[in-house]
């Protein structure tokens, strides 16, 4: 039988990967744009997104204490049932990543959760409502990203459009800069907060944190903050590809109201009172652009490479769920028993 100090540090290293791993995952949700329209260098873009990333991940613990609470039953999140959803979110964004699929991690390590926590105790150990409001928010935020990147964008087609092409792109290219740094202060905000949680979660389940304290500590706040920031560093150029131009070909202007729209849906859901909920960036930003092609014409927006895209989100949790589960067994009765 593996003592529980061990198994708490295997759970702190995979956490800490998978943050690093989100990092060069995700990293082309805040930099695609800016990088394809060449409103910043790849390696500018990166340095970029890896320090706001890290300011982001420093910024609120809201979201780490949903991800803590509202999956699953606090006392049933063992440190087998973490290493197995662990497990299973970094071997999926391993393979997305591979193939330059950008799949969520949000989803990925949500699906682990359910996974890893079901073969251990039952679907009873689910927390029903948490998990909902967690999953809504997965549904709707990519919906509300198309939504609000359409008008956005139509909005500065009506205050812009009666400026030059060139003239318009070449502002906005500065302004990229912002909007690009923008993404990725929410990014860290939001993304980093999810393994903050599940160190916490461990530490609870080895009894060095009270059940009743669910804040993670400074220390796993500034690890995951490290871990994130270094693996946006490492960058993501197979899913940047997809991002910045396979969706729809982005001008200064369209990746700018890209960017802009998905901050304020990844802001709204991490910091607004009452919500505090995960969203999956890589989702929003799929939207958003989707949304702002869309503003332009309908016929602009490469839906086949979209509808591929939406096969991989929608089969991200049952995928890692099981994933999870098959590691919950294997480590139960090869490693733990």
């Amino acid at each position: 039988m593996t003592s529980l100090g061990a198994l708490l540090i295997v759970v702190v290293f995979l956490a800490l990967a998978f943050d690093y791993i989100n990092g060069f995952h995700d990293t082309a949700n805040a930099i695609a744009t800016s990088v394809s329209t060449r409103a910043l260098t790849p390696k500018r873009a990166v340095i970029l997104a890896a320090v706001l990333n890290l300011v982001g991940a420093l910024y609120s613990t809201g979201v780490a204490q949903t991800i803590a609470r509202d999956i699953i039953t606090p006392k049933f999140a063992t440190q087998e049932v973490v290493i197995a959803a662990l497990l299973s979110a970094i071997v999926w964004n391993l393979v997305t990543w591979y193939f330059g699929i950008p799949s969520s991690s949000s989803h990925a390590l949500i699906g682990g959760m359910i996974g890893a926590a079901v073969a251990k105790a039952g679907f009873t150990v689910l927390q029903w409502y948490g998990l909902g409001r967690i999953i809504a928010a997965l549904i709707f935020s990519p919906i509300i990203g198309i939504i609000l990147g359409f008008i956005i964008m139509k909005s500065m087609f009506f205050i812009f459009g009666g400026f030059s092409p060139s003239r318009v792109n070449h502002g906005f290219k500065k302004m990229q800069i912002f909007s690009a740094g923008l993404l990725a202060f929410n990014h860290g905000s939001n993304d980093a907060q999810k393994s903050m949680g599940i160190i916490t979660m461990a530490l609870i389940a080895g009894g060095l944190q009270a059940q009743t304290d669910i804040a993670p500590h400074l220390w796993v706040k500034l690890a995951c903050a490290l871990a994130m920031a270094a693996g946006t560093a490492a960058g993501g150029w197979k899913i940047i590809h997809t991002m910045g131009g396979k969706i729809f070909k982005l001008e200064p202007i369209n990746g700018f109201a890209a960017d802009l729209s998905s901050s304020i849906v990844i802001w709204s859901a991490t910091v607004f009172p009452g919500l505090h909920l995960p969203v999956s960036t890589t989702h929003v930003v799929s939207g958003s652009i989707m949304g702002v092609g869309s503003a332009k014409r309908v016929s602009a927006v490469r839906w086949g490479v979209a509808k591929q895209m939406l096969v991989a989100w929608l089969v991200t949790i049952p995928t890692t769920s099981l994933l999870a589960a098959f590691f919950y067994t294997v480590l139960m009765k090869v490693f733990l028993r």
